[in-house]
């Protein structure tokens, strides 16, 4: 099925002349969900293993093998003004053959002030036309991960996402894809994570609303309706490798280091025109599986000052703690947008109910 798709969008393709590949086309799936992982920076490709892996990679669903998970997050960036909502359910199919888990991600900015009409056709300002809007971008994510025949050592998984993006009354957009997902467990303990998001393309279909989005003043349109109605994102990869250290009888440190890579030329302190490679690093100090104390590092980029234009490194720095009880896991992250770049910080908080931790 995955084959005939992907061949279809090739075929699609070259007859449209109103496409663009956008490096930062549905970027809000690439933020990730749970406390745990954000954390960590991210450094969880590897690492991942409950009802939160579809967002870093759905192969480490394999590990849920006993009885369902339902896991909720919510955050909130620059003071209130956008709200990000993720909520999953996962649950171990009954002919032993896999994990399935469904989940839904949200991300939205309410009350934006609408000016499009503010000025009238003959250039008079008439502030009783100003009204407001909500943008919001939302996704259904349909994950299975499993052992190839029955392969302990090998878990693998995939995601199918589908992709609704309103924008007020002005434009809404559909779109699909796929993620796809390994993790391989050495001899030596070493976990190797792999995680390629939107691996055939994510094709998102925009409708534009020409009439409410343009607004013509003494002749001269403002606001032009775009021409391109196709919005292809490309292919991002995760690499990560992990390895758990028991320190004593109640201590456990689990490391994590790996690379993402964007396929186009980005800030990114390794930027070239094939391929943007960027560094992350976390790690996770448990402490008799009950207390986690987590550190992340991630986003290195090379960003302009404003004052004197000099290009130096940014970097997103990360932390959190989290408590566990039986079956129920509350975990905090906070993150900040960018040492060198800015000052905003973001938190976040994550609830997992896991029954298996309440049967037993």
């Amino acid at each position: 099925m995955k084959r005939i798709l992907f061949l279809s969008i090739i075929m699609l393709c070259p007859f449209s002349d109103a496409q663009i590949i956008r490096k930062y086309s549905n970027e809000f799936l690439n933020i990730g969900a749970g406390a745990r992982g954000l954390a960590m920076g991210g450094a969880v490709v590897s690492s991942q293993d409950d009802v939160y892996s579809p967002m870093w990679n759905p192969a480490g669903l394999v590990k849920i093998d006993r009885d369902w998970q339902l896991a909720a997050m919510h955050a909130e960036y620059f003071e209130s003004i956008a709200k990000y909502d993720y909520i999953s359910y996962a649950k171990p199919l009954d002919n032993d053959n896999g994990v399935f888990a469904i989940s839904v991600v949200r991300l939205g900015v309410d009350n934006i002030l609408n000016t499009t009409q503010l000025i009238d056709s003959e250039g008079n300002i008439d502030y009783d036309k100003i009204s407001s809007f909500s943008t919001a971008d939302y996704a259904a994510l349909f994950s299975y991960g499993f052992h190839p025949n029955g392969n302990q050592k090998l878990d693998l998984g995939a995601t199918a996402k589908v992709v609704y993006r309103n924008v007020g009354k002005f434009a809404s957009g559909y779109g699909f894809g796929f993620d796809l997902g390994a993790i391989y467990h050495t001899d030596t303990d070493w976990n190797l994570g792999f995680m390629l998001r939107d691996a055939t393309t994510t094709v998102n279909f925009w409708t534009i609303n020409q009439k409410e989005l343009s607004a013509v003043v003494n002749g001269e349109e403002f606001n032009p309706a775009p021409t391109d109605k196709m919005e292809i994102t490309m292919p991002k990869l995760n690499l990560g490798v992990s390895r758990i250290y028991e320190l004593n009888r109640d201590l456990k440190l689990l490391p994590e280091v790996g690379l993402n890579v964007d396929f186009a030329k980005t800030a990114a302190v390794i930027s070239t025109d094939f391929a943007s490679i960027t560094p992350y690093a976390g790690g996770e100090l448990v402490f008799q599986d009950m207390i986690f104390i987590r550190l992340g590092v991630n986003r290195f980029q090379t960003v302009s000052d404003i004052e004197d234009l000099k290009r130096k490194v940014s970097f997103q720095p990360s932390g959190g703690i989290g408590i566990k009880y039986k079956g129920l896991t509350l975990d905090y992250a906070i993150t900040n947008s960018g040492i060198g770049g800015s000052n905003f910080y973001s938190n976040f908080f994550s609830l997992k109910l896991d029954m298996q931790g309440f049967r037993n």
